[in-house]
């Protein structure tokens, strides 16, 4: 079977208008491939080229298929599941920062140049101070860049028109900012001069982005059934949900520049991204915190399952559109259309999300994910939510154990055992305080300010809730105790 290739895909050349710092899976499926239909729509014109980062690994697959690749999306669309096949071709080549440095420090002298992206995880945005800038290159993904900018600065004698647009996806808060706040340090470290940091400032533009897309990647399991569907051989397969979203603030306008939304992909301007995340964090992830344990302990081991569960399902509905949307501050109807969404995502047959993975960490996730909407909630109508105070009710329940082995606290569910993960501080207290009474074991993590920053059995009317919510699963089990609360 032949390969996938430029000549297969018939890859139009254009400017390399983008350098990708990461060739891993979320970017080509989310990134390159809307940059994609923007080049296919005539709104972008412009090739990217990946840089692998690290010194480790091989880009021998993106080489050997000239960095063509398929995207698979998987999921609901327009009311049915759906695969939607797309081969792109925005990526024009590949290069190995550290056993191509010539060629990828060459990249800074390419006139055409205008976006940097990035997704170095999590940990990749961070100042080190031990980099230098006489490496070849740089340890860190921050030193690289500030190292690449300075070079491009020098070449183009500081030329307003040459600045750059960063565009970092990686999952932390304000990741431009950080980013910036990185490089400023960097070229103060290694004394560069201040007619350069001058052009950082004036000249380049650090974008903060809120990325969402479940990415599935690599289709081990199906690759060669695909292959031969497709009709050509490909080593880079990528699938995902159908669902995306990019929100990009910005202190400049750089939509004229970038204008993906014209060529109707879902990206948002802003100069404040702050609803948006609020929104996805409370209702997207707020309603996996709110929903998993108890849905864990009513029988169901997969999101799907629990989708398909009427009664799960009417307290997923519930817990986002009485008591969580209305404490958020976008357009209702905005709220509404994603909360849609929402469920169309949970309910996609191509995704076994685990409901135990969710519940890595559930202390924090339930402080960060639906205390908020919890709290603002009583604040707002002067009583309390009744999904969300439940689900702490279930996670008290799912946090039930005496044992802890192997790093986990060991619960049952009937004659199964499941692990609960979390810090080992929060282990050892549930280890020790879930056998009390309901009542005492309420009280006891109502009132520990180290899970909630501040002691919830003060409001009025949660400790006598909880503890009778609690009782109730004791007594009836997860389902019964649903059953009985929620008729």
């Amino acid at each position: 079977m032949e390969r996938l290739n430029k000549k297969k895909t018939g890859k139009v050349e254009r400017p390399v208008r983008v350098l990708q710092f990461g060739e891993g899976n979320f970017l080509r499926a989310f990134v390159d491939y809307m940059i994609d239909i923007a080049n296919e729509q005539g709104k972008f014109d412009g090739d990217i080229v990946l840089v692998k980062p690290i010194e480790f690994g091989s880009l021998d697959r993106f080489h050997a298929q000239e960095s063509q690749y398929t995207v698979q999306l998987r999921g609901i669309a327009d009311g049915e599941a759906k695969r939607i096949n797309r081969v792109v071709t925005s990526v024009t080549d590949v290069v190995d920062a550290y056993g191509e440095y010539e060629k990828y420090a060459g990249f800074a002298r390419l006139d055409t140049l205008r976006f940097i992206v990035s997704n170095t995880t999590e940990a990749g945005i961070v100042y080190d101070d031990t980099d230098r800038l006489d490496l070849t290159p740089p340890k860190s993904y921050p030193g690289k860049l500030t190292k690449f900018l300075y070079e491009r600065y020098r070449y183009f004698d500081g030329a307003a028109d040459k600045g750059l647009v960063m565009l970092p996806v990686e999952l932390i808060d304000d990741n431009g900012i950080h980013l910036k706040e990185c490089v400023l340090k960097l070229a103060a470290l290694w004394g560069l001069e201040d007619a350069f940091v001058t052009w950082l400032n004036e000249a380049c533009v650090f974008t903060s982005t809120l990325v969402d897309r479940i990415v599935t990647g690599y289709p081990k399991d199906e690759a060669e059934e695909l292959c031969r569907e497709f009709g050509y051989q490909d080593d880079l397969i990528v699938t995902g949900e159908p669902f995306a979203l990019w929100v990009i603030e910005s202190e400049r306008d750089i939509s004229a520049e970038f204008p993906l939304p014209d060529a109707g992909l879902p990206v948002i301007f802003t100069d404040n991204q702050k609803p948006y995340k609020q929104r996805k964090v409370r209702i997207l992830n707020g309603a996996h915190t709110s929903f998993v344990l108890a849905s864990y302990l009513c029988g169901n081991d997969i999101v799907l399952e629990s989708m398909n569960d009427a009664l799960i399902l009417d307290f997923i509905k519930k817990t986002i559109f009485d008591e969580v949307i209305p404490t958020l501050t976008l357009p209702k109807q905005d709220l509404i259309d994603f909360a849609e969404a929402v469920l169309t995502r949970f309910n996609n047959p191509y995704v076994k999300h685990a409901l135990l993975s969710i519940s890595l960490n559930s202390v924090s996730k339930w402080r960060a994910r639906c205390m908020p909407s919890f709290l603002a909630y009583i604040e707002k109508e002067g009583r309390l939510p009744k999904h969300l105070t439940f689900s702490l009710a279930a996670l008290m329940a799912f946090y039930t154990g005496s044992e802890i082995r192997d790093a986990a606290l060991i619960g049952h569910r009937g004659d199964e055992e499941y692990r609960i993960m979390d810090d080992a501080a929060v282990l050892e207290f549930f280890a020790e305080n879930s056998a009390k009474d309901a009542e005492e074991y309420a009280g006891l993590v109502l009132a520990n300010e180290d899970f909630w920053g501040q002691d919830l059995s003060v409001l009025a009317g949660v400790s006598e809730a909880v503890a009778s919510y609690v009782a109730d699963i004791r007594a009836l089990g997860m389902r019964g105790a649903m059953e009985k609360i929620f008729a």
